[in-house]
């Protein structure tokens, strides 16, 4: 909801609900019906759609998903030539990271970088970045119903964790620890 009074009324304005189960009668009646003080603009309305395409993402029944069609640009990336040109580009893949397995390691060696020079190692990484973003997996969407299954993996100089339920990955995490952070104790 947009939060604003709108001539006695409030308005919902690019909200996306999801809801389990394939009836929406009583929910379509609920938003739309005369007791409510919110209006719904029927006309912008999509009901039981399959498949939603939003911010970059594909949400499905089955899980989200990235839009191939809003990363192909990252395929035609050509070898950058600055810093600037560099971070724009991690920026760009930085937004999709939670769908790439170990995206940070596979990033290192572009983050890593006081002068902007191109080596092997900075080149195979672009590539393989470029590459790990368009075959991104399809994440579950969770059911808050159901128990969680947290793997973590504590290794010298950075921590990974995994989320996912029933056999199925919902979210991945990674993390380059701190200098500081790498003294520290496990416990801490």
């Amino acid at each position: 909801m947009d939060g604003q009074s709108n001539g006695g009324f409030r308005s919902l304005e690019d909200s996306y609900v999801y809801r389990s189960g394939s009836s929406t009668t009583r929910f379509r009646q609920a938003l739309c019906g005369g007791d409510t003080e919110l209006k719904v603009k029927e006309s912008k309305c999509l009901w039981n759609q399959p498949r939603v395409e939003y911010l970059g993402h594909i949400i499905l029944a089955v899980g989200v998903k990235v839009d191939l069609a809003k990363v192909q640009n990252m395929m035609q990336w050509q070898i950058l030539k600055t810093l600037k040109e560099l971070q724009g580009f991690l920026g760009l893949t930085s937004y999709y990271r939670r769908f790439v397995a170990n995206y940070r390691k596979i990033a290192a060696p572009l983050t890593r970088c006081g002068e902007f020079h191109w080596t092997e190692v900075r080149m195979k990484a672009f590539e393989a970045l470029k590459k790990a973003i368009t075959i991104a997996l399809v994440l579950a969407l969770p059911n808050f119903t159901k128990p969680f299954v947290v793997k973590c993996d504590a290794l010298g100089t950075r921590i990974r964790v995994v989320l996912m339920q029933e056999g199925r990955l919902v979210a991945y995490m990674s993390k380059t620890l701190s200098m500081k952070n790498q003294m520290m104790s496990t416990y801490e």
